[in-house]
């Protein structure tokens, strides 16, 4: 096989074909789809079954109400249609995760259909892609369909013991936890129509967003409450046929995903120059070897022996039921983003970015009703910068940090008016943040607040300058960057107690005299 290209490369003659399917578990419900067992994460194995969940004979399965309602939202918040006439099937499914032999799911017609999202893909994920138009800031905007997003039920969790990364090749012993199996999942499948891997991570983040604001999953993927199975293939450009499809199964991060269909896109391309045949397969991800792994070979829709449930009457949606789930859709992503543009005055791209974790616009919107407009961008700056790099480091989310919004409103106000410069601020923020100090005792303390004696600073700036007339004399020369050594002066005699920019224009000032 040939060496693999880099994706610019790989994209001046092929176009990749990407399709996701996305599963969501109903993590906020109380219990599971067809029976009254408890949903709970992290109980002891095989707690929470019974005759429904486990298949046995002549047990009945009962819908649940609220996980209609969920769906319904779901589709209603990624502007499907709602299909008022649907049923369920039984889907053949031999494997020892589900132990009635058959997943209850939706068929050809689901509750949800024909529903599209828009995307922005950055400066970076643009990137990826060459025959596209792009904004001034460097990013472009796409609408990603959505083929459907039908009910169905999860199957039970298989937990394999001594192989490598958790996987059954290898391992000395395989078990079967039931806790999951009946779990209420949706399942979300677009159309083939992404075409970047960017474009796959963005539509993944984009849907997260907009499930954390609908409040029916928790959409952690470390737990696998939200996982996605991704679908690619390659094509010539200006071909309409598609190619070969290889599936990547079960993904579990948003990096996971970009990756795994990256190395996809290459290794296709690669055997195809080579004048080489794509099989249709299952493949897996390993994140240790940075490569794609066969599984099996893709089963056809033949194979699972699909059929209307017996147990399971149709269901007839009424207009009254479904206007009903529709007042209850909180406000979305998008409309929050074009209210943080107009009420905040923020620029589409930190909108954006506060956006795009929940936790981020709601502590912003917490902060923001005690800051003037003019404080809004650095408050912006603070969360999706310092505090986004901050819970990356650690691991954690906000909610586990020590930070309150009152803490957050008094770090913008001192360093809006300059009392804390730059450095000092993220030193402040650190501390909150780690152990929840008191801001003003803390800065006090540390001896944190600037200088605000401007005749001190601009005796030492006059003086530094009388001590040093070569230097002086080069930089009126041209050699305009000497500025940062009279600025290092400052810093190291005021102990960075003075405020940068104030610093500068003054050094500038004296020096072109």
């Amino acid at each position: 096989m040939k060496t693999m290209k880099e994706l610019p490369e790989i994209f001046k003659d092929w176009e990749a074909v990407i399709g996701l399917e996305v599963h969501a578990e109903l993590t906020t419900l109380n219990t599971k789809m067809f029976c009254g067992c408890a949903q709970s994460f992290g109980d002891e194995p095989n707690t929470h079954t019974c005759p429904v969940c486990l298949g046995m004979p002549g047990a009945l399965p009962v819908p649940n109400k609220a996980a209609i309602e969920s769906i319904i939202l779901a589709g209603l918040a990624t502007n499907c249609d709602i299909e008022k006439e649907t049923m369920f099937y039984r889907k053949g499914y031999f494997y020892p995760d589900m132990s009635k032999n058959f997943q209850t799911t939706q068929g050809p017609k689901a509750f949800c259909m024909r529903g599209h999202l828009n995307l922005n893909i950055d400066k970076l994920g643009a990137k990826e892609r060459t025959d596209i138009d792009l904004n001034e800031d460097g990013s472009y905007d796409t609408r990603i369909g959505i083929e459907r997003i039908h009910m169905e039920e999860d199957a039970g969790k298989m937990i394999h013991v001594g192989g490598s990364e958790g996987r059954i090749s290898g391992a000395k012993n395989s078990f079967v936890d039931y806790n999951r199996a009946g779990t209420p999942l949706i399942e979300l499948v677009t159309l083939p129509e992404l075409r970047t891997p960017a474009e796959a991570r963005a539509f993944m983040q984009k849907l997260r967003q907009v499930y954390l604001t609908l409040g029916i999953s928790d959409c952690s993927m470390e737990k696998g409450s939200l996982r996605c199975d991704g679908n690619v293939s390659l094509r010539r450009h200006g071909e309409t046929k598609f190619g070969t499809k290889t599936e990547l199964k079960n993904i579990n991060s948003f990096k996971n995903l970009h990756d795994g269909l990256e190395y996809e896109i290459k290794r296709q391309c690669a055997v195809l120059e080579d004048g080489g045949t794509i099989l249709q397969e299952t493949r897996h991800w390993s994140p240790s070897d940075k490569k794609t792994i066969v599984m099996r070979v893709k089963e056809t829709a033949d194979d699972y022996r699909m059929f209307p449930d017996p147990d399971l009457a149709p269901f007839s949606l009424t207009d009254e039921f479904i206007d009903g789930v529709r007042a209850k859709l909180p406000e979305l992503p998008d409309e929050k983003i074009e209210r943080f543009v107009s009420d905040f005055e923020l620029d589409s791209s930190d909108a954006r970015a506060l956006v795009a974790d929940f936790e981020f616009s709601e502590l912003f919107e917490k902060c923001a009703s005690e800051l003037d407009k003019s404080q809004l961008k650095k408050l912006s700056n603070l969360i999706v910068n310092n505090i986004a790099a901050h819970i990356k480091d650690k691991k954690c989310s906000i909610k586990d940090t020590k930070l309150e919004p009152q803490h957050l409103v008094e770090i913008v106000k001192l360093a809006s008016d300059k009392t804390l410069n730059s450095n000092s601020t993220k030193k402040v923020l650190e501390a909150v943040l780690d152990k929840g100090v008191d801001v003003a005792e803390f800065v006090d303390n540390q001896n944190l607040a600037q200088s605000t004696d401007s005749s001190e600073i601009d005796a030492f700036c006059k003086q530094l300058l009388q001590y040093n007339p070569d230097k002086v004399a080069a930089y009126k020369n041209g050699k305009t960057g000497l500025i940062g050594f009279f600025m290092g002066q400052v810093m190291k005699h005021t102990q960075g107690s003075v405020d940068p920019e104030s610093a500068n224009e003054l050094l500038t000032k004296l020096l072109n005299e």
